[in-house]
């Protein structure tokens, strides 16, 4: 997660600063930074149903930042081959944190 935010700070720099791209620039940087934090903040829950819920968050931030890095390819066609990775790798996160929240959930289930 990490890694996927250095990688965002590193292609947004490549986009010019206009009124468009820096609310792309802004939501898309703090969202794809927000995955890492709330992932951390996950590991470090109080409970099986505090760790379910940042994990969830976290799933959220995933796809905001799917959002907003369609909307930076499309204000900025000249980078769609920097943004497709990071798409991709945003996606497969989701698919990441949808299969540990679903076999926490299912834990959750069993234990109780």
């Amino acid at each position: 997660t990490a890694k996927l935010a250095e990688s965002i700070i590193k292609t947004v720099k490549q986009v010019s600063y206009n009124p468009v791209n820096k609310r792309i620039i802004e939501q898309l940087v703090g969202s794809g930074g927000s995955i890492g934090a709330n992932y951390c903040e996950a590991n470090e829950s109080e409970s099986k149903k505090d760790f379910i819920h940042k994990i969830g968050i976290c799933k959220k931030e995933i796809k905001e930042t799917k959002h907003w890095l369609r909307l930076l390819a499309a204000s900025n066609p000249e980078i769609k081959t920097e943004i497709k990775p990071l798409w991709q790798e945003t996606h497969e996160l989701l698919l990441i944190f949808s299969k540990i929240k679903t076999n926490a959930l299912e834990n959750l289930k069993i234990k109780s």
